[in-house]
């Protein structure tokens, strides 16, 4: 029976990965995550049977990537492989999801234990046999923890990127893309039309720029994504502004103590380690109203504004001038982040925000060259398939692929099956 890739989610889409790759009554499923639309509600991705699943490979513990997962467990125990990392931090990233959305949520605490007693852990480098398929993860440089996989199927092999970076930031060692071979090619595209400016002219802008508030007298809010963003926000001001009053609030809190017990997954640990030991963790309401009102920085989840103290630090920030918000998170279409930065105000008829606004590109995404650079590095290249990327993106990415390598490239949409032969 030949190899087919299911598209269950992230076709022509950011978000919501999911992917299933078999034939007949056996699949390994990769991520299994949600989006959000607008008034915040979950979408989930589309349905498999899990006895159909032999395996479930998380690529990381961002949401988009496994939300959905602990559905599969109602009924099932499957098993999953991921990093040591992943498996540490997706019970805190579960369990605030259900706290916040478990109206929408199919499953319940119960079965998010049940996923994650279901883990085996899987190191870089490490391969292991699940049925007739042979699975190896790879640095994907996202965030800590991130993988790649290698898939081979009979005489089948596949490369799956989800999220990937190119670069070195304080948390992430680049990953090494040599020697990588594989027919089909599954990457994400969600900047497959821009590049992002070099990493260390972004530290030093921001930097500068946090400076300039407290030197005259403001506080500085800084909304971050609580896995990953906050603490490479942290690693570069213990670098670069070590001295300055820097407040940590949120999950933020406890993830930053998950990567100093993750030592091996860090690439710059002596700053992370810096920044614990030198900066506050806020630890009560009445230390939140007191920071508020003291120069320095705030770093803060949610990283869209959507929820978490950033929120209420926005609001008795937002009416001074002297003050910062500086957002270095994606800011998706029809959050509180976004209409920030497109219309100066954060919710719907509410004050103009009096604050300095200004948002710097720390993405953990490859840009265009980052990706395509990816794509000609894998040896013995037949098809490339985009996902995890908008549709404007994601057809001249596609486009850009084929004109650049010369292999069959595909941008499918949710529900497409694509045959492999």
């Amino acid at each position: 029976m030949e190899l087919e890739v299911r598209i269950l989610g992230s076709g022509r889409e950011v978000g919501r990965a999911a992917i299933a790759i078999g034939s007949g009554d056996k699949y390994l499923l990769l991520d299994y995550g949600v989006i959000f639309d607008e008034a915040d509600v979950p979408i989930l991705p589309n349905h498999i049977q899990p006895n159909k699943v032999e395996a479930l490979l998380i690529t990381h513990a961002h949401l988009d990537h496994i939300g959905a997962a602990p559905m599969l467990y109602v009924s099932r125990k499957i098993p999953a492989y991921m990093t040591k990392f992943t498996r540490d931090v997706a019970p805190l990233m579960l369990t605030d999801f259900l706290k916040i959305s478990g109206y929408y949520l199919p499953y319940e605490a119960q079965e998010v234990e049940a996923f994650i007693n279901s883990t085996n852990v899987i190191d870089y480098g490490e391969e292991v046999e699940v049925g007739d398929f042979r699975i190896k993860a790879l640095n994907a440089g996202h965030i800590p923890g991130s993988a790649m996989f290698t898939i081979h199927y009979k005489e089948h092999s596949i490369l799956y990127t989800g999220d990937v970076n190119t670069i070195e930031t304080k948390l992430v060692r680049k990953p090494n893309l040599n020697g990588i071979e594989a027919e089909t090619l599954i990457i994400e595209g969600t900047y497959g039309t821009s590049n992002h400016p070099p990493r260390n002219e972004v530290e030093d802008d921001f930097i500068n720029s946090v400076k300039e508030v407290i030197e005259g007298g403001g506080v500085v809010l800084v909304p971050a994504f609580s896995l990953g963003r906050s603490q490479e926000i942290l690693a570069v001001l213990a670098e670069k502004a070590p001295h300055i009053d820097v407040r940590y609030d949120g999950m933020v809190k406890e993830i930053l103590k998950l990567m100093l017990r993750s030592r091996k997954f860090i690439n710059r640990f002596d700053l992370l380690a810096k920044a614990r030991k030198r900066f506050v963790e806020v630890k009560s309401f009445r230390t939140r109203k007191k920071v508020v009102k003291e120069p320095g920085v705030i770093v803060a989840s949610a990283g869209m504004l959507k929820g978490g103290p950033a929120v209420y630090y926005a609001k008795k920030l937002q009416g001074n001038s002297r003050n910062a918000i500086f957002l270095v998170s994606y800011q998706a279409r029809g959050t509180p982040g976004r209409k920030l930065l497109e219309e100066g105000v954060l919710e719907e008829n509410g004050p103009r925000v009096k604050a300095k606004v200004k948002w710097f590109d720390f993405s953990s995404h490859a840009g265009v060259n980052g990706l395509l650079g990816l794509v000609k590095k894998v040896k013995g290249l037949e098809r490339v398939i985009v996902v995890h990327s908008e549709p404007e993106t994601g057809e001249a990415f596609s486009k850009l692929i084929k004109s650049e390598v010369g292999v069959d490239v595909i941008y499918p949409t949710n529900g497409d099956v694509i045959k492999l032969g």
